[in-house]
């Protein structure tokens, strides 16, 4: 194993062992997302919907599964970094050759790994018992759902170096998540928001994310359009990556 490697190594493997002996912090990333999913179904259930056409649980579903990875991992990564500082962990970590990207990559490996089987369950569920539909592969759907997810921990790192407790990370979930949730073309279509939101929307990764995903349920191969929205995602979670190493503070005050 190259020496350069092995601080990162290292702190993958801890922040897995971490998670492993974690058993509610594990329900909630791979558990929940799914619940959650079995939840809008019944709620659409029954919903009226055009003969020939896509269900209301078709249109919502598969955009929520991009949303809801992004938000879990959001929470759940800003909690956890808040938690290695407070506990004095952060400190002591720094004091040794670890440098601050191979801490948060370690963070951001462990817990997109995390997230990838959060998106599979949460995908296999859907699919494969509630019945979503789709014009393109489900695959693309697991692919999009992982990248926003681990959007979502780049994020949620990025929002722990501004916290100065695990409920001021909390609080960044409302600035950092909800405008993003509502600017994403879920509860409106982009293109028909006031002009001035439309701007707004477009720096937005979840935008791109459910825009990604809307390609795989209109289209059976996947787009142009998707690998580009795609890229655009996963250029924001390296971007929140770099800037959480920036601005990583070893105390909390």
């Amino acid at each position: 194993m190259s020496t350069p490697l092995r601080p990162y190594l290292s702190t993958t493997e801890r922040i897995l062992r971490q998670l492993g002996h974690d058993h509610r912090t594990v329900a909630m990333i791979v558990v929940v997302p799914a619940l959650l999913m079995t939840l809008l179904f019944f709620i659409y259930q029954d919903a009226p919907h055009p003969p020939h056409g896509p269900t209301l649980f078709d249109k919502v579903g598969i955009s929520m599964l991009g949303i809801l990875p992004f938000i879990v991992m959001f929470l759940i990564t800003a909690i956890a970094m808040q938690r290695e500082r407070t506990s004095g962990t952060l400190e002591r970590l720094l004091s040794t050759p670890l440098s601050k990207l191979d801490l948060l990559a370690g963070y951001g490996t462990a817990f997109s790994l995390a997230a990838a089987a959060q998106a599979g369950v949460a995908c296999l569920v859907s699919f494969g018992l509630l019945g979503l539909d789709a014009a393109g592969n489900p695959g693309w759907v697991v692919l999009i759902a992982i990248v926003d997810a681990v959007c979502g921990v780049a994020l949620g790192l990025l929002a722990s170096a501004f916290a100065r407790t695990e409920f001021q990370a909390v609080q960044f979930m409302p600035v950092v998540v909800a405008p993003q949730i509502f600017l994403c073309g879920l509860l409106v279509p982009r293109d028909q928001l006031p002009g001035w939101l439309e701007p707004v929307s477009n720096v937005m990764p979840l935008s791109y994310a459910v825009d990604a995903l809307q390609e795989v349920s209109r289209y059976p191969e996947a787009t142009g359009q998707m690998w580009r929205d795609l890229a655009v995602v996963a250029g924001f979670a390296v971007v929140a990556l770099c800037l959480g190493a920036a601005t990583l503070r070893r105390r909390t005050a």
